[in-house]
C-alpha cells in the first residue's frame, strides 16, 4: 500500500526547532522523526511513500537526494571508500514521491492535492509525520478491511494528564478527574483510507473535521484503539523524551529492533 505522509506544516508548537528545519526533519537520535516513521511502515512491507511537502520542502528533498542507507546501518568500507557493503539485512528500497502541496494548506488540502497518486489503490495509509507508535499495523489493516468502512484512525490515550472539573451552575465543583481516569481517546495521526474518501471532501476542508463528520453520519468511520506506546512530538519536551528513550535503548517503534524488514 502507498503511504501518504503530511510533511508541509509549520510546526508552530515546536517553533524553537522548526524555524531551522521542517518538523518531520527534527532528529530523534541521529535520524529525523520522518525516517523513523518510514522505517516503521517498512517493517510491515509498505515502501511506497508520497510526501506532501510545503514548509522548507527543499530540506526534505535534499535529504532523500543525498540519502545513503549505509549512513544508518552497519557496513564495511573498502577500496578507500569506493566500495560499501551492508552488514545484515539490506535496507528497504523506498520509492519516495515528493509533491509540493503548498505552504499554507491544511492536511485535508494536502491530501486532496495528491489524490491522483492514490486513486487506483484499494486503500492507502496516511500519517501526520510527527508521532511514533508500536501499534500492530497488520492487525489494524485487517480489522479495517473486515469493517467495510471508508476510513480508520488510530485512537490513543492523551499523553498529557489534564484535569477535568464537573462544575455546577452556581460554581460548586462536584468532581475533578484526570484524563487518565476518564475513558478518553484522541486521534493519533495514523490513518487507513480508501480512495472514496475524496467523495466526502470539499475544497479547503480539514480532513478530520467536516469530511470525517460526513463519514460518521453514514457510519463509515472507525477507530482502532491502542493502549500501547504512542507519543507525538509537539514540543521540545516531547523531543527530549524521545532522546532519553533512545539513550536508554527503549525504542518500541522500532518493532523489536528490526529496521526496514518485513516480519509479518
Amino acid at each position: 500500500m502507498k503511504v501518504v505522509l503530511f510533511c508541509g506544516g509549520l510546526g508552530t508548537r515546536i517553533r524553537e526547532y522548526s524555524e531551522n528545519v521542517p518538523k518531520p526533519m527534527i532528529p530523534v537520535g541521529h535520524q529525523p522523526i520522518l525516517w523513523h516513521i518510514m522505517q516503521y511502515y517498512s517493517h510491515f512491507g509498505h515502501n511506497d511513500f508520497v510526501l506532501c511537502l510545503g514548509y522548507k520542502a527543499n530540506t526534505i528533498k535534499q535529504f532523500f537526494l543525498d540519502y545513503r542507507p549505509q549512513s544508518f546501518g552497519d557496513c564495511v568500507v573498502s577500496g578507500y571508500g569506493g566500495k560499501v557493503e551492508m552488514i545484515g539485512a539490506a535496507p528497504a528500497d523506498w520509492r519516495v514521491s515528493m509533491i509540493d502541496t503548498g505552504l499554507w494548506r491544511n492536511v485535508g488540502e494536502r491530501l486532496w492535492a495528491v489524490r491522483d497518486q492514490v486513486k487506483n489503490e484499494e486503500m492507502f495509509l496516511a500519517n501526520y509525520s510527527d508521532g511514533l507508535t508500536d501499534v500492530d499495523l497488520g492487525d489494524m489493516v485487517a480489522k479495517f478491511k473486515a469493517s467495510g468502512k471508508l476510513a480508520c484512525f488510530l485512537a490513543v490515550r492523551p499523553q498529557l494528564s489534564l484535569h477535568f472539573a464537573d462544575i455546577a451552575t452556581d460554581g460548586r465543583v462536584r468532581d475533578i478527574r484526570t484524563s487518565q481516569q476518564m475513558d478518553m481517546w484522541i486521534n493519533g495521526g495514523y490513518f487507513l483510507l480508501k480512495p472514496e474518501i475524496f467523495d466526502y471532501m470539499r475544497d479547503g476542508e480539514e480532513l478530520v473535521e467536516q469530511p470525517f463528520r460526513r463519514l460518521i453520519e453514514k457510519d463509515l468511520l472507525m477507530a482502532y484503539k491502542h493502549e500501547g506506546f504512542w507519543r507525538a512530538m509537539d514540543t521540545l519536551k516531547d523531543k527530549q523524551v524521545f532522546e532519553d528513550m533512545m539513550e536508554q535503548g527503549r525504542m518500541p517503534w522500532r518493532m523489536n529492533g528490526d529496521v526496514g524488514t518485513k516480519t509479518r
